[in-house]
């Protein structure tokens, strides 16, 4: 469902660490919302508990929850972290999105 790439690992364990969060027992909940300039928008934390209605997956050691609603928006995307000249931080690949803002936190299908 969500792959994980290991620059995105290795970032998402330390910030976890650093909020207080396990990476061994706690999730990545990733979801789309209304917003940003492309229309919709991704929405990355951590949780500690698994809703009802949410699928859980893992890949390369993340344990990632997705609502049902941000399901279908985000199958096959990547979450990678880059930290180039442009700015740090997660960037979403996602192969369903038609068309992206210039600082990749916002899609339209």
């Amino acid at each position: 469902m969500i792959k994980v790439s290991e620059q995105a690992k290795s970032e998402v364990r330390k910030l976890m660490q650093a909020d207080g969060f396990d990476s061994i027992s706690d999730y990545v909940r990733v979801g789309v919302k209304s917003g940003g300039c492309s229309g919709l928008s991704y929405d990355l934390k951590f949780d500690k508990l698994v809703n009802s209605d949410d699928k859980v997956y893992e890949d390369n050691g993340v344990k990632i929850i997705v609502d049902n609603k941000s399901f279908l928006y985000l199958i096959g995307t990547t979450l990678e972290f880059s930290g180039g000249l442009n700015g740090k931080g997660f960037v979403f690949n996602n192969p369903n999105a038609n068309r992206t803002c210039g600082c990749g936190e916002s899609f339209s299908l």
